[in-house]
């Protein structure tokens, strides 16, 4: 098969390779996936570079890790019914050595789900991290019906989810944006209010919108730089769910004010939640799928597999409307 790979960390026109590799054969409890979309997320990128301290989990790695395709063949202990099935999956290269950025993946079977005819390929690769992430910052803590919720970064791959998903669900959303062409996005997702923080106090205007009483759940795409206003919006026994404190990389975090709010502060990281989370989310997706077949998927960029380099530079430059998506075939 032909997959993209890096045996060493570093800038992606330096480090990834495009060749010929072994096509993998499914042992027990796997599916084999041709694949037909990666989706290339930040995550994909830092590791890749080698970000944040780290290092080279296996001497070689095949990049990306979400993805979505059509599953070619079963593993022992798989039910049959999967072979010929349209799937998305998540955690591709989490965990393991080879991602989605490959004609073929397997990988174990309780990580794809179903991708319904509706969808494309490209569409159904924005749903791993992305979609994920927005499903466990948004329910982490239980049900949202008759809640307020407040999606910073509502705009955000991650961000737009929270809202649709949200509001789906039946909270109030109000959302963040930084500019108007955002808030657009936002109200599209279903916020029922949207702040340009680059023009607007966001902790007095929340305040305004919620008669004073502030909000239960915030879906916190900068903890570090947002910490004084979630704390300012937050009402008694609150819940923040942070995936990135992306200004702010080591906060101070006050902790008597979190703890005379009686708040928790959940630190939402896909790859190393509990599977029975992943799988919940997985169902709850598939479900929402199913019952808003309008949702939104925003693909930012389209490129081909062995221009995977440049699809990870599109990514790194900051500026993306969605998800980047390398089509397989």
């Amino acid at each position: 098969m032909k997959a993209v790979w890096y045996e060493r960390t570093g800038a992606a026109r330096e480090v990834l390779q495009h060749g010929d590799f072994p096509t993998p054969v499914p042992v027990a409890g796997e599916v084999l996936v041709r694949l037909a979309a990666s989706g290339v997320n930040p995550a994909d990128c830092n590791r890749r570079a080698g970000r944040y301290g780290r290092g080279m989990e296996y001497p070689l790695v095949i990049t990306n890790s979400d993805g979505a395709g059509t599953v070619e063949a079963v593993g022992d202990g798989v039910d049959a019914a999967w072979a010929g099935r349209r799937i998305w999956l998540h955690n591709g290269q989490r965990g393991r050595a080879y991602g989605t950025a490959a004609e073929f993946i397997a990988l174990d079977a309780r990580l794809v789900a179903p991708l319904p005819d509706i969808l494309d390929f490209a569409a159904g690769a924005c749903l791993g991290i992305p979609c994920m992430t927005a499903h466990q910052a948004v329910f982490r803590d239980g049900p949202v019906e008759g809640k307020t919720v407040l999606v910073t970064g509502g705009a955000g791959a991650v961000g737009h989810y929270a809202v649709q998903l949200a509001t789906w669900a039946g909270a109030r959303v109000i959302a963040t944006v930084s500019n108007p062409a955002k808030a657009t996005q936002a109200r599209a997702a279903g916020a029922a209010v949207v702040i340009d923080y680059t023009a607007e106090n966001v902790a007095e205007r929340v305040m305004h919108e919620t008669d004073g009483a502030g909000v239960d759940r915030v879906v916190e795409v900068d903890f570090g730089a947002n910490l004084a206003t979630n704390l300012a919006v937050l009402k008694t026994g609150g819940v923040v769910a942070m995936y990135a404190s992306t200004r702010v990389k080591e906060p101070v975090v006050p902790v008597l004010q979190f703890m005379f709010k009686a708040a928790t502060v959940h630190f939402v990281q896909l790859g190393l939640s509990p599977l029975a989370l992943r799988q919940q989310a997985q169902r709850d997706i598939c479900r929402w799928l199913d019952e808003v077949p309008q949702a939104i998927h925003r693909v930012a960029g389209r490129f081909a597999l062995a221009d995977t380099a440049a699809a990870h530079e599109a990514v790194e430059r900051g500026d993306k409307n969605g998800t980047v998506v390398v089509e397989v075939r």
